[in-house]
């Protein structure tokens, strides 16, 4: 009996006690509070512009620079004008260092090709699979060391190259314009003095 009369006041309290409100919807509010804050955000970004470099051949990218800088900013500009020129013959610009090396020296060893087309040993050996497989070039054993292969162009071999002499020609007459042969020949000369000043302290 005790417990009914406990259970009939604990109903009759919970149906006097107000229902909880909700609480007011605050969708909008917040939508415009946040879109008030990316306002603030734009506003800020666009009043911080960090400083943007100059492009080639302006300021420290011009004649102003550093020879090593320039030196090395002018090779990756041509090697990536030879790279799209190459694109279309499905030669890259060590396939073709490799092939111009072959042509100009025949019988090299991988070693030495790896020296004379500034490219890494391994680099070299996946190029030579590479055209090897594809009939460019062909082996031979040293006459003298055995264990060594000497690399030469086969006839296919030179005609690819000298379809892609086509396309590097034009890129030469790019690098030269305007400038006479004197200072053709003073520029070449200079080049090739780094190089060999620079290699012989290496």
């Amino acid at each position: 009996m005790m417990r009914k009369i406990v259970t009939l006041t604990r109903f009759r309290a919970a149906q006097k006690m107000p229902k909880r409100q909700k609480a007011p919807k605050r969708q909008k509010t917040d939508r415009a509070g946040k879109s008030s804050r990316r306002r603030k955000k734009a506003a800020a970004n666009a009043a911080f512009t960090a400083p943007r470099p100059p492009p080639p051949g302006q300021g420290k990218r011009g004649e102003t620079g550093y020879l090593g800088y320039l030196l090395r900013q002018a090779q990756a500009a041509a090697r990536l004008t030879l790279e799209r020129a190459l694109a279309d013959l499905g030669v890259t610009p060590p396939q073709f260092a490799v092939l111009t090396m072959l042509k100009a020296y025949p019988g090299l060893s991988g070693a030495d090709l790896a020296r004379v087309a500034l490219l890494t040993p391994q680099t070299v050996g996946v190029i030579i699979r590479n055209l090897e497989r594809d009939g460019a070039i062909r082996k031979a054993p040293h006459p003298v060391h055995g264990r060594v292969l000497q690399w030469t162009l086969t006839r296919g071999g030179a005609a690819r190259l000298n379809k892609c002499r086509r396309h590097v020609r034009a890129l030469e007459r790019r690098l030269m314009a305007g400038l006479g042969a004197k200072a053709q020949r003073t520029i070449r000369r200079w080049l090739s003095k780094i190089a060999a000043d620079l290699s012989q302290e290496g």
